[in-house]
């Protein structure tokens, strides 16, 4: 009986001391360790397009997240899970990124780090200028640009017109004249790109036309058939025309009959106000028919084809009026207005290299 208390008394005891072991160990957690996370460090993949989009990529040794503090917005922070990004858009500037790493223990280390985002300047400006008569439109394009300016060069002390990537802006100047049309790209900071473009702006194009006005766009339209056409100093300035330019017209070797020249016009030909055009020709020979036609009437009325006469030179060599008398035509009603002006010379044979001049053409009664 001695022998089985001794043996009861020994495993109690024993027992005691495991179970005082095990609680120790379960109590115990300094055996976890209180390491914080070593080699806090970052990766800023900064884009190079302007947008400002900055992608960042915090690393360390032994860390289970990372807090990351933008240094600028109203998002205060976010939690980034090891070897993964945040990525946020900042304006052009110098930032302070903060990123606090944890590790497996909840203790942790911050450190900061600077960002600059710098943005390039624009690239491959290119400028689209629309003008109608006094009105100029403007487009622009280009590389890595968030927005433009543009100057119409016509006042003083000239506000730049904002313009959007994708917009237009327009303009009317007051007269005619040239003016040194300025684009300015912005990239969205401090860099920016300038395109000057001189521009011509031309007073509307319309009877009369004398070959003398810088404010004249006289290269309106075009030739068709093998005729080229220039304004040039007059080469005759004698007899009834003595101004100082003039427009040659030529027939090269081997232009169709059906060949001229075409203008659209800004003010139409009105009837209303005279239904004679009148103007001065130089030929060196005499019989062959110069045509003015008048088409494109406002309305549609009468159809083109309709309002065409032909007069012949009777003088070689001499400046001469000839009149082309629109009334003898019943099909154009009184109040027509045409809107393209058309010469041909000679339409009954192809060219042979003829030139004339031709000056002064006007609308009368």
């Amino acid at each position: 009986m001695k022998k089985i208390k001794l043996i009861f008394s020994f495993i109690l005891v024993l027992f005691v001391a495991i179970s005082c072991t095990v609680e120790g160990i379960s109590d115990d957690t300094a055996l976890l360790g209180t390491e914080s996370s070593a080699n806090l460090n970052k990766i800023f993949d900064i884009s190079t397009d302007n947008s400002g989009k900055v992608i960042i990529t915090p690393t360390a040794d032994g860390a289970i997240s990372f807090k990351v503090e933008y240094g600028h917005g109203t998002v205060s922070s976010v939690t980034v899970q090891p070897g993964a990004s945040t990525t946020h858009i900042y304006p052009e500037g110098k930032y302070t990124v903060k990123i606090t790493a944890t590790s497996i223990s909840g203790a942790t280390t911050e450190q900061t780090f600077p960002l600059d985002v710098v943005y390039r300047a624009p690239e491959n400006v290119a400028v689209t200028l629309n003008k109608n008569i006094h009105n100029l439109k403007v487009k622009a394009k280009a590389d890595y640009a968030k927005s433009y300016l543009v100057y119409f060069g016509d006042v003083p002390n000239e506000v730049g017109t904002p313009l959007s990537t994708d917009g237009e802006v327009s303009h009317d100047y007051a007269v005619a004249g040239t003016y040194n049309v300025k684009v300015v790209a912005l990239s969205g900071g401090a860099a920016k790109t300038e395109k000057t473009t001189p521009t011509i702006i031309y007073d509307a194009y319309g009877l009369p036309i004398t070959y003398e006005l810088a404010t004249q766009n006289y290269g309106v339209g075009g030739t068709f058939g093998g005729i080229s056409t220039a304004v040039v100093a007059n080469p005759f300035p004698i007899g009834l025309n003595t101004s100082a330019t003039v427009w040659k017209y030529t027939k090269t070797t081997g232009a169709e009959t059906w060949s001229g020249t075409y203008s659209p016009l800004d003010s139409p030909i009105d009837f209303a106000t005279g239904n004679k055009i009148k103007l001065l020709m130089y030929a060196t020979e005499v019989g062959k028919s110069l045509n003015v036609e008048l088409e494109w009437a406002v309305g549609g009325t009468p159809t083109n084809g309709v309002a065409v006469l032909k007069v012949a030179n009777t003088v070689a060599n001499s400046w001469q009026e000839l009149v082309f008398d629109f009334s003898t035509i019943a099909a154009i009603p009184a109040n027509a207005k045409f809107t393209q002006l058309v010469f041909r010379y000679d339409d009954s044979a192809k060219g042979s290299g003829e030139v004339i001049y031709i000056d002064n053409i006007r609308l009368t009664n």
